[in-house]
């Protein structure tokens, strides 16, 4: 039977010091068939993507060890970087690459969930195809008020976390473990120091980015559903 391969592809809040870096990536290395693919740290974000692959235990037992070293190493309380960010592991998702359905893959990340809510004392948010609530499927959505925001979230019985405790942990912070197709992302340099500009263009391309308005996408009246919320424009680009 050919082997089932999962990817991960974890961002920990971190990207200037590589002492901090090291220490997460060596747990990862520490787990046999796993296969380190790519680090890549942002000083301006403060943030750390890595990259790697395996069969789905040992991918789930690197995710586990590397989010347990994240929180040992990394104090969100003193972080600040360009990118939105909730936690010392920010996001954690789970990419089916070879021989695993989808819906195998959100087995595995709701048994990572599961698992390191039960010993890391960190609040955990499933999203994408693994989220719990239809409104969690997007992570802007979890991720929103960021870090500063959790104290009084976490007060909230509607923001009870799909695992680990609806308690404010001040150094982890909170992370978001998702399955998910790949994700391409990429930068654009625009040819202005306009803030604003950049802004309004980011809304137009984001997939949570300005809500629905009537006639002009600027100053129409905003459009909403039966229920009184505001509508999104969703930008979903195939190939």
């Amino acid at each position: 039977m050919s082997k089932q391969l999962i990817e991960c592809v974890p961002n920990f809040s971190e990207g200037r010091d590589l002492n901090i870096i090291k220490q997460i990536t060596d747990e990862i290395e520490s787990v046999e068939g796993v296969k380190l693919l790519d680090v890549d740290p942002g000083k301006a974000t403060n943030r750390t993507v890595v990259t790697f692959v395996g069969e789905p235990e040992p991918v789930i037992e690197a995710a586990y060890l590397a989010m347990k070293k994240a929180a040992e190493v990394i104090d969100m309380s003193k972080h600040s970087g360009e990118h939105p960010r909730m936690g010392a592991t920010d996001v954690c998702p789970l990419i089916p690459i070879a021989n695993i359905t989808m819906d195998e893959v959100v087995k595995y990340a709701h048994q990572l969930g599961e698992r390191a809510g039960r010993t890391l004392e960190i609040p955990f948010y499933m999203y994408e195809a693994a989220a719990t609530r239809p409104e969690w499927q997007n992570l802007a959505t979890i991720r929103s008020g960021e870090y500063e925001a959790l104290p009084e979230k976490l007060t909230d019985p509607e923001w009870k976390p799909d695992y680990g405790p609806s308690k404010f942990n001040s150094r982890a912070g909170a992370t978001a473990i998702g399955a998910r197709d790949f994700l391409i992302a990429y930068n654009v340099n625009l040819n202005t120091t306009s803030v604003r500009r950049a802004n309004s263009i980011a809304f137009d391309v984001r997939e949570q980015g300005r809500v629905k308005r009537k006639g002009n996408p600027i100053t129409g009246a905003i459009m909403k559903d039966k229920d009184g919320n505001a509508k999104e424009n969703r930008v979903l680009v195939k190939p």
